[in-house]
């Protein structure tokens, strides 16, 4: 398409003799090719949604229906009983077709019928068997005769060869959950953080909000459960993400890294002509459905509805509510340089542009000498402040004229893309305080570099390491890092880099220039810009992130001891925070509901009783020989958290339906004491787990340095923790820690130092001879504090 924008097709011009028509071969050839490209993926599309319309039965069982029908036929048997001759007598062309030909139609009819019937069946019995979780609840190895039969028939049901979104229309509804068993579990949530008398009241107005108001509001939300794929997810999406004023940037914004002990090649240029081929590689995958959906246990499949709106999709700013465009299939990425932004076709001739010839597009447009306009540089600015003023601003300044078609080619684009002057990544000559800078600028940038709207914007630094910033309404971190991961492994494992460091292939010198966006930008909105960037820079300015890599043990070590990795961790969490603020608080881990159509996330609590009460035991000094009164508690600990996250997976949470009945009691216009205050306690530790997918992508065995560093958020309270962590290989695993210096009782490397303490603590418990004890106070690791 890129000839097809900017070469002329035809010409012509007014003689005395008539008119002089010239036409260029070139770009009419241009424009076929590209048309053909169109129609090719407009077919694949049609393809792919009639596989999947027909899934868990393939488009050739149709023509097997048909004929085993027509030979029971010829065998004088009906298979019908009746109704294939009843479709006989209707048939509108009957007095044209023959008598033999009737039967023939008429047969082939009922076995459509048929056919569609078995297909209703069938889903109806696969969404049936997906509706049922015990088998979640039960150990590894230790399955009961009901699940083991139940696999049995999810495997039957499923087909064969499913695309990316085959099992969507087979995934159950998300549950309304009961009002009491939420209230219920909300009241054991809270009673080891408050006291006596204040839980008291708080059981109070549970009981009056159960008794009460909760029984009208949850009979609309069981009306809209329903009719809705899922009750929680468009109203999570629009009052938690699209409806806040405030900057997304550090506050809903979220960022992924690059390997962690790897640079592939030091050339900027070229790590962008692999990066940018292998996420459109991947965008090819996706429209073609050829990834494969996910599945729990190699049997159960989770929803891939986030993934439709991954490329090509921004986020427009309103006044009262931000929306999502997506769009199809955009041909260009959006590029910012030096305070210029570019538009770069990524397609010639119909094909998508090799690795070398991306990066010789790059190169050009490094090498571009020309200035920013007139309020170009910091435009991005825009997208970091607060949402009010960018959309008041979009409204005035870009509404028409250059600036709305330059504006449209950055939301349209598939992508943006950032080309850093800085150099990132993990230094020699600084390794912790390097990453931590690397955290910061792939999360805000220079606070105008990045275009923090689009669904994920990727940053390529000048030394070769490369990152991401994703934008958090529209999908959430797990689909992304799948995303990365694939980049990550394409670029190293299967594109590579020739010896120079350069991307492997030719150059065509006759590719088009990439295209420089041109503005015109009043001093109205240059000041808008000032506004805006003020704002964004206090809050960039003011988040204080750690990230380091814990080496001295891992997954492997976990699992020896029969426990859960994830919840190991989480109670790892709860000590460190107890011993960095001598006191408990409520946290927040997330947990995906995938499982269910459409579904995204829940809440794990993981401040238990049990995690309050291990903590206490092991902080109160009384350290002996009886390490297995400590490890019952930590396991009872770990149970009831693994617990937890199996019912927050299975629909059974607590935040989100408590959500949902406030948002209904706001339609509503009654107020709730009791859901009042529930939402508004703040959640003082944040969590979460980035999880490692494409396993089989990476040998983690013979190049174990290809490993990523994970990614990261920023606080979600201003005066607690965000805390994300990924578990890499058997023996590594990565957290990144952010808080805010305007607090002055939160410290990201103080508590960053009380993780690792607690883990080494955790491991003394159950490995008493492998290091030395440093629990309940012991003096070795306070100095080391």
């Amino acid at each position: 398409m890129a000839e097809a924008h900017q070469a002329v097709a035809f010409q012509f011009t007014i003689t005395p003799e008539g008119i002089d028509l010239q036409l260029s071969h070139q770009a009419l050839r241009q424009v076929y090719l590209s048309g053909v490209r169109s129609w090719k993926k407009r077919l694949s599309r049609l393809k792919n949604n009639f596989i999947t319309g027909v899934y868990p039965a393939s488009p050739s069982s149709w023509l097997f229906v048909v004929i085993a029908i027509l030979a029971t036929m010829y065998t004088r048997s009906d298979p019908s009983m009746g109704l294939i001759a009843k479709i006989q007598e209707h048939l509108p062309v009957s007095q044209s077709l023959s008598p033999q030909c009737q039967t023939v139609v008429s047969a082939v009819l009922f076995s459509t019928l048929l056919w569609l019937s078995l297909i209703f069946t069938m889903r109806l019995c696969l969404k049936q068997l997906l509706s049922y979780h015990r088998w979640m609840f039960e150990q590894h190895g230790k399955l009961s005769n009901t699940t083991k039969i139940w696999v049995a028939l999810v495997r039957i049901f499923s087909g064969r060869k499913p695309l990316l979104y085959s099992y969507q229309g087979s995934l159950p509804n998300l549950p309304v959950p009961a009002i009491k068993d939420t209230v219920k579990r909300y009241l054991e949530s809270v009673l080891p953080l408050m006291s006596a008398s204040e839980f008291e009241r708080m059981k109070s107005l549970a009981r009056d909000f159960e008794s009460g108001l909760g029984n009208r509001l949850q009979w609309y939300l069981k009306l809209k459960a329903l009719w809705a794929a899922n009750y929680v997810s468009d109203w999570w999406e629009e009052y938690i993400y699209l409806r806040s004023r405030g900057p997304i940037m550090v506050n809903s914004n979220y960022y992924g890294m690059d390997f962690l002990y790897v640079t592939p090649t030091p050339i900027q240029a070229a790590r962008a002509g692999n990066t940018l081929h292998a996420l459109l590689l991947y965008r090819r995958k996706l429209n073609r459905e050829e990834i494969k959906p996910w599945l729990l246990r190699s049997s159960v499949p989770c929803c891939s509805y986030q993934f439709e709106r991954m490329f090509d999709t921004c986020r427009i700013p309103g006044e009262i509510t931000d929306t999502v465009q997506h769009w199809q299939n955009s041909d260009y990425l959006a590029i910012y340089h030096r305070g210029r932004y570019f538009r770069l076709w990524m397609y010639n001739a119909g094909r998508l542009l090799s690795p070398r010839e991306i990066e010789y597009q790059i190169q050009r447009i490094l090498d571009d000498p020309s200035p920013p306009s007139a309020g170009e540089e910091k435009l991005g600015a825009l997208t970091a402040g607060d949402r009010v003023p960018w959309a008041q601003a979009r409204k005035q300044f870009f509404n028409s004229g250059i600036n709305k078609r330059s504006l449209d080619c950055i939301e349209k684009a598939a992508f943006f893309v950032t080309l850093d002057d800085d150099e990132q990544g993990m230094m020699g000559n600084d390794p912790d305080g390097s990453l931590d800078r690397y955290a910061k600028s792939l999360l805000h940038g220079k606070c105008y570099d990045r275009w923090f709207d689009k669904s994920f914007s990727v940053v390529i630094y000048k030394n070769g390491k490369t990152g991401l910033n994703a934008e958090h309404s529209w999908a959430d971190a797990p689909v992304v890092a799948h995303l990365w991961e694939y980049v990550l492994a394409t670029d190293s494992f299967q594109l590579g880099y020739n010896e120079e460091g350069h991307c492997k292939g030719d150059i065509n010198p006759n590719l088009p220039k990439p295209q420089r966006l041109s503005w015109d930008i009043p001093q109205e909105c240059q000041e808008q810009i000032s506004e805006s960037l003020e704002v964004a820079k206090a809050l960039a300015d003011d988040v204080d992130f750690h990230v380091f890599p814990f080496r001295d043990f891992g997954k492997w070590q976990i699992k020896k001891f029969r426990l859960s990795p994830d919840a190991f961790i989480q109670m790892a969490l709860q000590l460190a925070y107890y011993r960095d603020k001598g006191m408990f608080c409520l946290t927040y881990e997330a947990s995906m509901t995938r499982l269910f159509r459409e579904g995204r996330t829940e809440t794990v609590r993981s401040c238990t009783s049990e995690s309050c009460a291990f903590v206490k035991a092991l902080e109160s000094g009384e350290f002996s020989q009886v390490l297995c009164y400590f490890e019952r508690l930590f396991r009872q600990a770990c149970d009831k958290h693994q617990h937890l996250y199996r019912l927050a997976m299975t629909g059974a949470g607590i935040d989100r339906h408590l959500f949902c009945l406030y948002v209904v009691s706001k339609y509503l216009g009654v107020e709730s004491p009791f859901l009042k205050e529930v939402l508004s306690e703040p959640w003082r530790l944040s969590t979460s787990q980035t999880p490692f997918q494409n396993v089989e992508l990476f040998d983690l065995v013979n190049h174990p340095e290809y490993i990523s560093c994970g990614g990261g958020f920023g606080p979600v309270a201003d005066d607690g923790y965000g805390v994300a962590y990924i578990i890499l290989g058997e023996n590594m695993i990565n957290f990144h820690v952010s808080c805010k210096h305007s607090c002055a009782q939160t410290d990201s490397h103080k508590f960053g130092a009380q993780i690792r303490r607690a883990l080494l603590d955790l491991l003394a418990l159950f490995c008493p001879d492998q290091n030395e004890p440093t629990i309940a106070g012991n003096p070795q690791t306070k100095k080391d504090l």
